[in-house]
């Protein structure tokens, strides 16, 4: 059985879109998504670049992260409800992301020099060893692997949604944004479960090229966007609490 509906991890990838596209010709093809993250992948860095320039040149970006955050928040719901416009609202995810990932990047860097280098780079070689482990059936994705990290994901995200809202209260929760051995095996068990969700995106999309309709390419770009996204921003809150300990 699947949880709430959703098989995977990412919701662009639940059998609620697939089954619910229309027929085409054209099916999804593994060379439409790579071209279609790439260009995704572009918009964000094209913001987070412009995002680091003024904060550097000494403008208060906290807006510009705060608003881009929950502009790609909105998006994301739209999407899941509203599959037929993700190819227009991708890119406008992608571009409020970028600002997100801009504005806590050079937060990160003026107070640790080359730390979201180093995220990246994490985040990079993560990308690479679950596409190997996927691809050479080290790790197989079972309906049971599914269902533990889809239970993680959800935990995860609910305990950050209501962090979150906590914070407007002025409410902090220590083993979150504190730098205790708690809060950073959370931040060690929300990366690797952020990882793992790399191999259902992966499996996903190799069970559905060349059966989904052309344009169900944007909703698997999106999906892999959330989540190499999430695994960047996993990293980056790891390796700066590490940094503040150590």
């Amino acid at each position: 059985m699947s949880l709430l509906g959703i098989k995977t991890s990412n919701p662009a990838f639940s059998n609620y879109f697939w089954n619910n596209s229309k027929d085409s010709t054209s099916k999804m093809s593994l060379s439409g998504i790579i071209l279609k993250s790439v260009t995704m992948l572009c918009l964000v860095g094209l913001t987070a670049a412009y995002t680091w320039k003024i904060f550097f040149a000494g403008t208060d970006v906290k807006w510009y992260t705060t608003i881009g955050m929950f502009v790609a928040i909105v998006i994301s719901l739209v999407i899941s409800f509203k599959q037929n416009l993700t190819k227009y609202l991708l890119p406008i995810y992608a571009l409020a992301k970028g600002f997100f990932l801009g504005g806590i990047s050079a937060y990160a860097h003026k107070r640790f020099p080359g730390l979201p280098l180093q995220a990246i780079g994490v985040t990079i070689l993560t990308f690479l060893v679950m596409l190997f482990l996927f691809l050479t059936k080290i790790i197989v994705v079972t309906k049971k692997f599914r269902a533990v990290v889809i239970t993680a994901s959800i935990t995860i995200f609910t305990i950050y949604i209501i962090t979150w809202i906590l914070s407007f209260f002025d409410i902090r929760v220590p083993f979150i944004y504190g730098t205790s051995w708690v809060a950073i095996g959370f931040n060690i068990i929300a990366a690797i479960v952020a990882s793992l969700s790399l191999l259902l995106d992966f499996d996903y999309i190799d069970r559905y090229v060349g059966k989904a309709p052309k344009d169900k390419e944007w909703l698997a770009t999106w999906g892999f966007l959330v989540t190499l996204i999430w695994l960047y921003v996993e990293v980056l809150r790891l390796l700066k609490k590490l940094a503040i300990r150590f």
